[in-house]
Parts: structure tokens; C-alpha cells; sequence
């Protein structure tokens, strides 16, 4: 293990507590519209997904969601989100120790970047961030492929190599996999998909406490790095 020089992390879900009430709105609309999906369902298969690749794949089924789907739902993020979304525990001072050791940092999410700011926004968290925002709404293809990781880290002017990425959904985990950089796949949510993400090949978390040794960040830290998989306990 090295120490990187850029730390990419999602949003949702890793920044931000939002996947559950997100994915209980989602199974609401897509069971009104004739395609029956629980909270489980969505939160499994659709977390970390852009909605244009949701609506996409259901629509695959032949299920119509209407042509202003992605818009009805983005219009309805603010209000969605207005009270209860927290910063994941812990997430804050991980932040800060990164910063602390001089590595870069930035954020690649499905998420359209006003939703960002309205979910990083109510934690206190867009002030670190502000600065390098990327959605997939600037790549062709989103999460599972890689374009959205390579893309921040072109943007950022490094070298996929010298990435790492910290995710907690299988397509997030699948696409910094597959753009060539190490991914830590946290699991501290309760509706996490742990076989789903150690199949993805994450190097599983659950303690966002853990991570700066887990990377490593600190070259103190090198001798002490944990190796790839679930720290050593059942996920």
C-alpha cells in the first residue's frame, strides 16, 4: 500500500446519509408507475446509480416513467432533503486528516452537482468540496464505468494509479476498479451489500475511524495498513 496523492469520494452514501431516503422515494414512484420494487430492491440495485440509468434499465421492462422522469425527480431533491440528511460518523474528521497530510481531495457521484450542494449543504461539508464537484452528468457513461473516476482524476491532474477511491455502492466500487485505482468500499450502513461489494473487489470498512491507517495517509501508517478485505471480521 502507498499513500495517494487525490482521495475521490462518492457523495451519497460516504459523504452524506441520504441512500434511505432516497431509495424510499424511488420504490414509491417506480411501484406507482407499474414497476413493483421495495426499499431492499432499490437500495441493492439502484444505489449509486444515476437516475438516466435507472430509468433506462427499467424502462428496458417495458415500463414508461415519462419522459421528464430525471427531471420530476431531480425538482423534488430539495424538498426530499431538506431536514435529516447528517454526515456519515466519522466522515468529517477523516476529511480533515487528509487534508491535514497534504493529499488532494474531491468528490465523483451519479448525482447532478445541484444535488450535491443541496445534500453537502445542509452537513457543513460543501465548504471542502466546492472546489471539485464532478457528476456523471459530464461523462458519457456513469457508474459501473469508469469514465466519471477518470475523468475527476484528469481534472484533478493526477494519475488513476495515484487515486484511491472511497465508495459504498457496488457500481461505484465496480468503476474505481475498473479505472485502475485502489477502492474502499464502506459498509456501515445496515442495508450495505457486503458479498456485493467484496465480489466488486472494494477493500472493505466499516468505521470511517479506520481509514486513515486502513489507506494508509500517514507514512507512519505503512507498517500498519490492514490488508485488502474486512479488516479481519464477518461483513
Amino acid at each position: 500500500m502507498r499513500i495517494p496523492k487525490l482521495v475521490i469520494f462518492d457523495c451519497d452514501g460516504v459523504l452524506v446519509d441520504t441512500e434511505n431516503l432516497a431509495n424510499r422515494r424511488l420504490a414509491e414512484w417506480l411501484s406507482a408507475a407499474g414497476y413493483p420494487a421495495s426499499f431492499e430492491y432499490c437500495r441493492k440495485n439502484f444505489s449509486g446509480r444515476s437516475m438516466v440509468s435507472v430509468q433506462k434499465e427499467v424502462e428496458a421492462t417495458g415500463v414508461s416513467l415519462g419522459a421528464d422522469f430525471v427531471e420530476r425527480w431531480n425538482a423534488g431533491l430539495p424538498d426530499l432533503f431538506a431536514h435529516g440528511v447528517e454526515a456519515v460518523p466519522y466522515v468529517t474528521e477523516f476529511i480533515e486528516a487528509v487534508h491535514a497530510a497534504g493529499i488532494a481531495i474531491c468528490v465523483a457521484s451519479s448525482a447532478r452537482v445541484s444535488k450535491m450542494h443541496i445534500t453537502l449543504g445542509q452537513t457543513g461539508l460543501l465548504q471542502l468540496f466546492e472546489h471539485a464537484l464532478f457528476s456523471s452528468t459530464m461523462v458519457s457513461r456513469g457508474k459501473p464505468f469508469p469514465d466519471l473516476f477518470l475523468h475527476a482524476a484528469n481534472t484533478m491532474g493526477f494519475a488513476p494509479a495515484d487515486c484511491i477511491v472511497i465508495e459504498d455502492s457496488v457500481a461505484g466500487t465496480l468503476a474505481g476498479i475498473a479505472a485502475g485505482m485502489r477502492v474502499f468500499s464502506y459498509y456501515g450502513d445496515p442495508h450495505s451489500d457486503c458479498d456485493g461489494l467484496t465480489e466488486a473487489g472494494g477493500i472493505l470498512f466499516d468505521d470511517m475511524r479506520e481509514l486513515a491507517g486502513l489507506v494508509p495517509i500517514h507514512r507512519s501508517d505503512l507498517q500498519a495498513s490492514h490488508p485488502a478485505g474486512c479488516l479481519g471480521r464477518p461483513c
